[in-house]
């Protein structure tokens, strides 16, 4: 066990568990030996939370008994997880004697029911790095995983905010970097735009830069990817927001494994506050992981029936992927298109169980003036009533504002049908 470390009692009772962000845990191997099913269940949800998704975790019955014999003849790993309800003599015995076999820089956590400072002390004299009491829950139980591995007094890890098309043209790059220029504005920090789509990309034309190196220069030199290189790829377009561009060429192609990107995002997460990806309209194994990865997602969808039905499947996705985390986000694009039938903005945001949080119009003459010139629609138009809708969303995402709820309108008969077909 660990000398060095402090105990850290975790009270789920007055955590904020459901929103608070959480460092991912680094690739460490963990043992857990618990002694209770309800202990044993929380522990098996959170090894597929996605913060877990580096740690190869393996867990076991048995309690601090089955610890002590597990390492009499095998080393330990990085952390060791052990529930007890045993009383504080016969604990802190077993932890005597798994400290004659755990291997330098071990961590343990035990798990206990206990809220005895004398006991908090005794575990602290043994180097015991978190005590957690149970009952807890799985986002606890990650974040002080998490936690053993922040250095204290350390800057927090910067928020990955993704942006992704529930159908393709539907605007989710222009407004991810809008959403992005009216973050670094309004909150006055430092933002990074990523833009994802090596082929097609277009932050470079929407923020008027034509950098020489972008982000395939960092994907393609993995042994060189770090901080320095970072900066050096970023094309900066105010003093607060930067671009990690996209080719936009089709000299290669650019086909994927699924971690390909997990060193750019620790990487990114690690150089600014807030990084803002914008994915492309596909999916594969690489994207599917951005998007289950991130802090927070964006959906952008036009309110017609193709968009509906894709905008479920990624939310049931993402739900199922993501069940410790706050819902998506819900950013309704190009509404009120003329001659153009669409479902209501109230009957698209209740079917999805999702309030939209912003409703953008449909403004030709504004979107195509802001890319024709490399702007954002505040430089463009800072009076547009989409301006305030942009920030708005911007707000909710770093998580300052609420999300108004719209007018009721009818219901179109297509979706009224196609919903029906859904129920029956």
């Amino acid at each position: 066990m660990s000398s060095s470390s402090e105990i850290h009692v975790i009270d789920p009772a007055s955590a904020d568990s459901a929103h608070a962000q959480i460092a991912p845990v680094p690739r460490v191997s963990l043992q857990a030996f618990c002694e209770t099913s309800d202990v044993s269940s929380i522990i098996q949800e959170a090894i597929a939370d996605r913060r877990m998704q580096k740690a190869h975790v393996k867990l076991h019955m048995g309690g601090a008994v089955a610890a002590v014999e597990a390492y009499r003849e095998s080393p330990t790993p990085n952390v060791i997880v052990i529930e007890t309800t045993l009383d504080r003599a016969a604990l802190l015995d077993h932890l005597d004697a798994l400290s004659e076999f755990c291997d330098s820089g071990t961590k343990v956590v035990v798990i206990g029911r206990m809220n005895d400072i004398a006991l908090y002390r005794d575990l602290m004299a043994r180097g015991v790095s978190e005590y957690l009491i149970a009952p807890f829950g799985v986002v606890d139980f990650v974040r002080a995983v998490s936690e053993l591995y922040s250095a204290a007094g350390a800057p927090p890890l910067g928020r990955v905010i993704s942006f992704f098309g529930a159908k393709g043209g539907v605007g989710a790059s222009t407004i991810a970097h809008n959403v992005a220029w009216s973050i670094s504005r309004d909150f006055d920090i430092a933002t990074i735009v990523a833009d994802m789509d090596l082929g097609f990309g277009t932050a470079g034309l929407d923020f008027n830069q034509d950098p020489p190196q972008g982000i395939a220069d960092a994907v393609y030199a993995p042994e060189r990817l770090d901080a320095n290189l970072i900066d050096r790829l970023l094309s900066k377009c105010t003093d607060k927001l930067s671009i990690l561009a996209a080719p936009a060429t089709l000299d290669r192609m650019y086909d994927f494994d699924e971690s390909a990107f997990d060193m750019l995002l620790d990487v990114l997460r690690a150089s600014v506050p807030v990084v803002v990806l914008d994915i492309p309209h596909t999916w594969s194994a690489w994207s599917r992981r951005l998007l289950v990865s991130s802090d927070e997602v964006v959906i952008v969808a036009a309110p017609d029936l193709a968009n509906f039905r894709n905008s479920k499947n990624i939310l049931d996705t993402l739900r199922a992927a993501r069940p410790n985390d706050a819902k998506p986000k819900l950013a309704l694009n190009l509404v009120g298109m003329p001659k153009r039938p669409e479902i209501p903005v109230n009957d698209f945001s209740d079917q999805l169980e999702l309030p939209a949080s912003a409703v953008v119009g449909f403004d030709p003459k504004l979107f195509g003036t802001a890319a024709n010139n490399g702007q954002m629609i505040g430089e463009v138009e800072a009076g547009n009533k989409i301006v305030p809708v942009i920030d708005d969303l911007a707000r909710a995402i770093m998580g300052r504002a609420e999300i108004k709820k719209q007018k009721r309108a009818i219901l179109n008969p297509i979706f009224d049908k196609f919903m029906r077909k859904k129920a029956s």
